[in-house]
């Protein structure tokens, strides 16, 4: 039952340091072990929605109970076309005002990336959290204390500070980014290739 639990909790992990920010509040700057430590707390304090001090299934079924309250408006106890559309709808618009707070913050040039390519990789990073979140599961319980949880951000930001200076600038996350999307590429290649000598 571990990787269910920790899947839905994976949603939201930190997919490297600049994932530590809400969406639309990702950093325009340098990010110390100190900001890390911070925002993982912040992060980790607004999942664990029972307040139990763990992450969890009971964490789980709180928020698809609150996001069925949202989507279902009349209160019926289903949700009908209408509510979904209603619901799909008013997700676009949010991303649409995160995506022009970044343009925004970053320069036109990166707020203008509306080809799509967001949500397929919106999708590859729901599909990716259950595995962030077996390895930050440092004790292998099924469960994320905070402590793991900001080990296991610190972890990563120490793999992003190059050189080991306290600090990961803009270019040491580009470069830790660029790194795990060719260690992604070169794992995808790796699984079609044995797929083709089957």
């Amino acid at each position: 039952m571990k990787t269910p639990i920790l899947a839905i909790a994976g949603i939201s992990l930190l997919a490297g340091t600049a994932a530590l920010a809400q969406p639309g509040e990702r950093p325009s700057g340098p990010m110390t072990r100190a900001d890390v430590t911070q925002k993982s707390a912040e992060r980790f304090q607004r999942m664990d929605l029972n307040s139990d001090g763990v992450l969890d299934l009971a964490d789980r079924e709180l928020r698809r109970e609150r996001m069925i309250a949202r989507i279902d408006t009349d209160g019926n106890g289903a949700i009908s076309q209408a509510e979904r559309e209603a619901a799909r709808e008013a997700r676009q618009a949010r991303r649409a005002e995160r995506r022009e707070a970044r343009g925004a913050q970053q320069g036109e040039a990166r707020g203008k990336r509306g080809d799509g390519r967001r949500g397929m990789r919106g999708m590859r990073h729901r599909a990716m959290g259950g595995g962030m979140m077996a390895r930050a599961d440092s004790n292998g319980d099924g469960r994320l204390t905070l402590q793991e949880f900001q080990a296991h951000a610190l972890e990563r930001f120490d793999r992003a500070d190059a050189n080991n200076d306290g600090t990961v600038t803009m270019e040491e996350r580009k470069a830790a980014r660029d790194a795990m999307r060719a260690q992604m590429r070169e794992r995808r290649e790796q699984r079609r290739a044995e797929r083709a000598a089957r």
